[in-house]
């Protein structure tokens, strides 16, 4: 099993949310007000001098379904590329 976890701008939390539903992944954990910086859009820090704020959606995910949702992040990155979005993957020993 993986954990991805997708960190992208408020704006796009929608059209995120829908297709990650679309693609039958059911469970997942979303913060909001997630606040940053990174190198491919301008920081989302909520404050008056950097507005705006991120979402994290946390997905336990199976092998097999990894692929499929890497394809939806990059299509989404090409839909919102002021989004910040960005997808991280990493192993998952249990769910308890």
């Amino acid at each position: 099993m993986k954990m991805m976890f997708i960190v992208y701008s408020r704006a796009a939390d929608y059209d995120v949310i829908s297709a990650i539903k679309e693609s039958g992944i059911r469970g997942y954990t979303k913060m909001e007000k997630a606040c940053g910086e990174g190198v491919e859009t301008e920081p989302k820090l909520h404050t008056h001098t950097w507005p705006g704020e991120n979402c994290v959606l946390f997905l336990a995910l199976e092998d097999h379904e990894v692929p499929e949702v890497t394809e939806i992040v990059r299509r989404l990155k090409g839909e919102h590329p002021r989004a910040g979005l960005k997808a991280f993957v990493m192993p998952m020993e249990e769910i308890i």
